[in-house]
């Protein structure tokens, strides 16, 4: 949790950090990522059979080695709109089989070549969790329970057979499932209405529970701001055996909610995941609303968290989706990028998981090559982020000034209380007593000193490690075939007033 105090252009800015003051636990679910039958996100992106950089199964061994240094902890998969004319069954079984389709979201045609068992052993490679979408498009009931049977279930039963005719014995156990994908976009292959979804979000939710109580199930919501999020909440977060279901479980366990971010101004873009935040607040809000009206006793454990479970830097008019969504991410994108991942540190109390769209190629910080990756600009905060905001979110107060001008989205400015401060913070500190701060300055031309007071002793004149992502400019980009943005590391001594640069993402790391 980071608050904020305007100051006047001449006063010293000034940044408290108290490592004592734990506010709430970051899950490692926050750096989770996302792979769609999309572009070049499966075909020339993980996967790349016949290709010297891939491995005896066809996995690009370049990409799980970076993935690998993220620590992604979770995966979604198959989609996005994809999933809404999805048929499991098509992806598995002897490839020289498998039907090839249509693909109706995104134009293009599926193979079906890359499928349930190959997306598992590349997580297995990975060491991350899968997170399975469920068609709510085209898609039946009957088909939903099939492939939740074939990965996890260990009876002597059709589709638990077929899984172990197709070479796997042991279940998969996957743990996460979501119910369908933005069913209220007209974009969307069988699009519903809030009430419809609802309804059938709850008969589904059950029979899969029943199946599997062990499953977290994820409901589809908007973007947190609308009355769709208001309205499916309200109807599926029901108590244990209510009038609809006798599940001795809540059914509902995360409520999703996506959002995108650009601009083609700087300081619009740049500040523009600070509606996320206020998105998320208004969700847990709608939630705590819904658990109250449905009189889900207050004894309960259970409070559903929010699953960002699509986020990032994309203006869809600059990287087409149906041309394969191939952003060239610059040094604004980057700082959006730090911007959206402070927001999820300082909310990490609501925010049970995020996974951003997506992880290779198609809006992704990494790309591939025939020869090898380049990563991008944006590769560089979630890089610094995977590896070092973790533990639990600690208090930060800021004293600073503030940005005056246009925001995207327009009412951004009043739902965050009308100041945008330059420097957008958030901190934590570890299970080893190591505390992180990050610190994005958006401003194009203006560097801040700023006054530090970090709360323990120990943390004044002593060694602090520094990392800083900037470039030459705001339009920095690295797919000019050279890396303009990168992280520079060095040290402090901790003494004095520290100056973050223009344009710039600066992370601190001390041992308090």
């Amino acid at each position: 949790m980071t608050t904020f105090t305007k100051i006047s252009s001449g006063e010293t800015s000034k940044i408290s950090i108290d490592p004592s003051a734990r506010l709430s636990d970051i899950d490692p679910m926050i750096y989770g990522g996302f792979i769609e039958h999309m572009g070049r996100a499966v075909y020339g992106g993980i996967y790349d059979p016949g290709n010297p950089l891939s491995d005896e199964d066809g996995f690009r061994k370049d990409v799980l080695e970076a993935l690998g240094e993220l620590k992604v902890p979770v995966v979604r998969y198959p989609g996005g709109n994809f999933v809404a004319t999805y048929h499991w069954l098509d992806g598995v079984g002897p490839k020289e089989k498998r039907p090839a389709r249509r693909d109706l979201a995104w134009g293009g045609r599926e193979t079906n070549e890359f499928g349930t068992d190959e997306f598992l052993k590349w997580c297995s490679k990975l060491g991350t969790e899968p997170f399975f979408a469920l068609n709510f498009g085209t898609g039946t009931l009957d088909e939903a329970l099939g492939w939740l049977e074939y990965c996890n279930s260990s009876s002597d039963t059709y589709y638990a057979n077929l899984r172990r005719k197709n070479g796997r014995e042991e279940p998969y156990n996957v743990e996460y499932w979501a119910l369908g994908n933005e069913m209220w976009g007209p974009w969307q292959i069988g699009q519903m209405t809030k009430e419809a979804y609802a309804h059938q979000a709850v008969q589904w939710a059950k029979a899969l529970k029943n199946l599997d109580p062990s499953i977290i199930l994820i409901l589809c919501g908007q973007d947190g701001v609308s009355t769709w999020d208001q309205h499916v909440i309200q109807a599926s977060l029901l108590p244990a055996q209510s009038a609809l279901s006798l599940s001795p479980i809540p059914l509902i366990d995360m409520h999703s909610i996506h959002m995108y971010t650009a601009s083609s101004a700087h300081y619009p873009n740049a500040f523009a995941p600070l509606a996320a935040e206020r998105a998320i607040q208004i969700t847990s809000s709608l939630i705590d609303l819904a658990l109250i009206t449905n009189n889900v006793p207050g004894t309960s454990p259970h409070r559903p968290k929010i699953c960002f479970d699509e986020w990032n830097v994309w203006d869809p008019n600059r990287a087409v989706g149906s041309l394969g969504a191939e952003e060239r991410y610059t040094l604004s994108d980057a700082l959006a990028v730090g911007i959206w991942l402070n927001v999820f540190v300082r909310q990490s109390r609501e925010v049970g998981m995020a996974c951003i769209a997506q992880s290779v190629n198609v809006i992704s910080p990494l790309m591939t090559t025939g020869e090898g990756l380049v990563r991008q600009t944006t590769w560089w905060p979630l890089w610094l982020f995977c590896r070092f905001m973790r533990g639990t979110t600690v208090g930060v107060r800021v004293w600073g000034e503030t940005y005056e001008g246009p925001v995207e989205p327009g009412w951004m400015r009043k739902a965050v209380g009308g100041d945008v401060a330059w420097l957008d913070v958030s901190a934590c500190v570890d299970g080893e007593g190591w505390v992180g701060v990050c610190v994005v300055n958006v401003h194009e031309e203006k560097g801040f000193e700023v006054e530090l007071d970090v709360g323990v002793e120990g943390g004044k004149g002593g060694e602090v490690q520094v990392y800083t992502v900037t470039g030459e400019g705001v339009n920095a980009t690295n797919m000019n075939g050279k890396e303009e943005v990168g992280v520079q590391e060095s040290t402090w001594d901790g003494k004095g007033k520290f100056t973050f640069p223009k344009h710039s993402l600066t992370m601190l790391r001390w041992k308090a």
